[in-house]
């Protein structure tokens, strides 16, 4: 997930980017700007924020849920919401940057549930 300390001296996300794998490890979707997750088969769904909880572990990113919006037919289709939940790790730096302008990636990994 880049953050950007984008002319500014304190880090700001700019956005997720994720590949999304299935039980088996199966790449089947990627994450990214929106939120939107869009899948192998042209499905995509669109987040809005419906709560936010932090995570229990400091330093991990907040477990979320979300209302979607679906297009296409697939995997994604009639999907309404979506939980991030079991997350570990995302939380970027903190403090002050001494490059304003620089990205920096921070990996994370959450479990993603979506729902009809």
């Amino acid at each position: 997930m880049p953050a950007a300390f984008t002319g500014r001296r304190t880090p700001s996300l700019k956005a997720p980017e994720a590949q999304l794998f299935d039980a088996k490890g199966a790449l089947f979707a990627k994450h990214y700007a929106g939120p939107t997750w869009e899948a192998n088969d042209g499905s995509k769904i669109v987040g809005r924020l419906m709560e936010t909880v932090p995570a229990p572990v400091a330093g991990d990113i907040p477990w979320l849920l979300l209302s979607a919006t679906s297009t296409g037919q697939g995997v994604f289709a009639g999907a309404r919401f979506v939980q991030r939940i079991k997350t570990a790790g995302g939380v970027g730096t903190t403090g002050k940057c001494s490059t304003p302008g620089a990205e920096r990636r921070v990996s994370y990994s959450a479990e993603y549930a979506f729902f009809k």
